[in-house]
């Protein structure tokens, strides 16, 4: 049966990306009436472009899981028996879902600041953390083999380890961290929408894999991979109508709505399908990306307002934008980073004088720049397609990683 509800969800999904179709050619026109809309700071043209278009392949996303709600539980109806832990557990994730765009939309409007930015994804994981809390789930870890050989001298350790509150707070950073790195990693035509559209379709893939390897549909381990699916195959669908028109040259951006809308719902399909640290392999690029902003994001070296590529009209193509600052001004964390990241040519550093005074110039802390870095000044389009290669790359390594080498650190690999 719950393979007829997953052709079910694929045919919604495929309905819902036809509307999406139509409504986002409906609504350009409406947006930039409404002066809803930015200008493409990497363009010669300065026409406007409607944003935020996600806000609309959401409203259609949401409506096609409203809509597709029963048909899990239609089997149980009339039943005693009935499954409301999985249901709670499907309407649980749709409130976060909503809560994260409506937040993102706010965002839109509001131009919030990044405080409020980690703040408002932490509430909007509290309906899928409560109900994950009073179903009684899992708060079980397994203790990494090497882990467990390498503590063996001093203290013998199980081979499982219930962490209890500890792993709300890991699934709450999971959730902080995917509705804010997509937005990190961001700035070109179709970047923020085909980095999701690589991870929705490498994660929907992962759950077909898995559900295939369960087989018996009243195992645990298959619901797990089928409710991520209710909520993947919707969305995936959406996304890739969406990325269609934000591509280059971009018809319409994405705005903030997208990116917590999309963070969130990757979040919630890893908690509620328990593969959490498996999305993390999907997520190598943004991570990279995290961990090399942290100096700006944390204000150890200077942040500009935006960390664009800095676009060039003659030759119509983008380079490293560059952070300019005082070196007086550069805290001790910040200068030893410049330092370590200078030595392994993973910096652009260069000292010029001023007024007496000797400035700093470095590229800005984003791996688009970095690779902006290595490469050269690119075409914005060409400098997507290698982004985009480098996420499908990264996740068939993710792949690899999870089918191959979990088994060396794990005795347990399901």
């Amino acid at each position: 049966m719950s393979l007829i509800f997953l052709a079910i969800n694929g045919g919604l999904s495929a309905v819902g990306a036809v509307i999406c179709y139509q409504l986002i050619l409906t609504y350009i026109p409406i947006f930039i009436a409404r002066k809803m809309y930015g200008n493409d700071q990497c363009k010669v043209s300065n026409a406007p472009v409607p944003e935020p278009m996600g806000v609309i392949c959401a409203a259609v996303y949401l409506i096609v899981m409203f809509m597709f709600i029963p048909f899990p539980f239609l089997e149980w109806k009339g039943q005693s028996e009935f499954p409301y832990e999985k249901l709670l557990a499907l309407l649980s994730g749709l409130i976060s879902i909503s809560t994260a765009i409506l937040l993102g939309f706010a965002d839109d409007m509001l131009d919030l600041k990044w405080r409020h930015k980690l703040l408002f994804p932490t509430l909007s994981s509290l309906p899928l953390l409560m109900v994950y809390y009073v179903s009684g789930n899992s708060t079980t870890v397994i203790v990494p083999t090497i882990v467990r050989h390498l503590v063996q001298p001093i203290v013998l350790l199980p081979v499982t380890i219930n962490i209890s509150f500890i792993y709300y707070i890991f699934m709450g950073m999971v959730i902080v961290f995917c509705t804010n790195a997509i937005n990190i990693l961001a700035g070109i035509n179709g970047l923020e929408s085909g980095q999701s559209l690589v991870i929705s379709a490498s994660v929907c893939l992962f759950n077909f894999v898995q559900i295939f390897r369960f087989s018996a549909e009243n195992s645990t381990g298959f619901w797990h991979h089928t409710i991520s699916l209710y909520f993947l195959l919707p969305f995936t669908a959406c996304t890739a109508i969406l990325f269609y028109f934000n591509k280059y040259p971009s018809r319409v951006f994405v705005g903030d709505t997208f990116c917590y809308w999309s963070g969130m719902t990757l979040a919630v399909v890893s908690i509620l399908g328990h593969f959490s640290k498996t999305l993390m392999l999907f997520f190598v690029p943004q991570i990279i990306n995290f961990l090399y902003s942290i100096p700006q994001l944390f204000h150890l070296v200077p942040c500009p307002r935006h960390r664009l590529p800095k676009y060039d009209p003659k030759t119509d193509t983008v380079s490293m934008s560059i952070a300019e600052f005082k070196k007086t001004d550069l805290k001790r964390l910040g200068a030893l980073f410049i330092a370590v990241c200078k030595s392994i040519g993973m910096l652009h550093v260069k000292e010029v004088e001023k007024d007496g005074e000797i400035y700093l110039q470095i590229n800005n802390l984003t791996i688009i720049n970095l690779v902006l870095k290595f490469a050269g000044p690119l075409h914005e389009k060409t400098l997507n397609d290698v982004l985009m290669s480098i996420q499908i790359l990264c996740s068939l390594l993710a792949f690899f990683i999870r089918f191959y080498l979990a088994s060396l650190f794990y005795d347990v690999v399901e």
